[in-house]
């Protein structure tokens, strides 16, 4: 009676959520499940089941391969562009400056943009020519006499054009970052940085020794979101490659292959898939993440 007493306000002011919840996130993620193992295809629904065989030939299409390694450069691009902007942008500010809190403000900004806009922009400033005059960085390259560097970015070999995708991508969320790392910075304590330089620790050693361990936690965290980020990303690079869909990564895939092809089985499959690998990132990070607190 005292545990209902306890706990019955509880449940039951959470119930709601927890029901919708159940029925809307995991209750639609078995019945994709269940989709990618039956043999849907057109707009009439079939369940029959057919076990795993859209998975097997998701593996020998060389259209789904092609695309995880488009989704490999451009989660490596956009994270670690994103990490290193974002901690240069941090240590500037933690340095002190004047006008802390507009840069702070303007860093983050970006993040408050839309991707769909972030990518009409940066289509804009990474395209080669526009009615034959050259626009963006080229205009500014070929002003400055780089002219080796003018090129259609996004539209140049795969593994450069999906590099250059993800360069929006990291610019978006380099403000989040930052503010991720500075508050890292700005949450080690001042005693132990009187402390090494009492010792007679450069600023320098001071940082690499003392603040730099501490912020393991803030990189663990930046890396895991922003490769549950670029995994699931489809809007901006639908919307810089609209017109030639050369750039194409398994979200993508997914949408085309069910929206357009109506291959609802396979879509189906290929959502699964991005699932299972978000998972893969996010699972083992939380569950350090509660090994940590229980240690501490």
């Amino acid at each position: 009676m005292y545990r209902l007493r306890k706990w019955g306000p509880a449940v039951l002011l959470l119930s709601p959520s927890l029901i919708l919840l159940g029925v809307f996130v995991y209750g639609f993620l078995g019945w994709n499940v269940r989709v990618s193992l039956s043999g849907w295809r057109g707009l009439k629904a079939t369940y029959a089941y057919e076990g795993f065989d859209r998975y097997t030939k998701l593996g020998e299409d060389t259209r789904f391969t092609d695309d995880v390694l488009n989704l490999v450069v451009f989660t490596v691009v956009f994270v670690a562009g994103a990490l290193i902007v974002g901690f240069v942008l941090a240590l500037l500010l933690e340095r002190g400056v004047r006008g802390e809190s507009f840069f702070r403000g303007v860093f983050l900004f970006p993040m408050a943009i839309s991707f769909i806009a972030t990518a009409i922009v940066w289509r804009w400033l990474l395209s080669n020519a526009t009615g034959g005059q050259q626009t963006g960085f080229n205009k500014v390259f070929d002003a400055i006499g780089l002219d080796m560097l003018v090129n259609d970015w996004f539209k140049a070999e795969r593994p450069w054009a999906v590099a250059a995708v993800a360069i929006p991508a990291g610019w978006a969320l380099s403000g989040y970052i930052m503010a991720l790392f500075l508050a890292g910075m700005r949450g080690v304590s001042d005693d132990l940085r009187e402390a090494a330089r009492v010792d007679g620790a450069s600023e320098a050693r001071v940082f690499w020794h003392v603040v730099r361990p501490m912020l393991l936690p803030v990189v663990m965290s930046a890396i895991v979101i922003l490769a549950h980020i670029s995994l699931k990303t489809f809007d901006l690079i639908y919307a810089m490659d609209q017109e030639s869909r050369r750039i194409e990564t398994p979200a993508l895939y997914m949408w085309f292959t069910t929206f357009d092809g109506y291959f609802f089985a396979r879509g189906a499959a290929i959502a699964t898939l991005l699932v299972i690998g978000i998972s893969i990132i996010i699972v083992p990070y939380i569950w350090y993440s509660i090994r940590s607190e229980r240690r501490a």
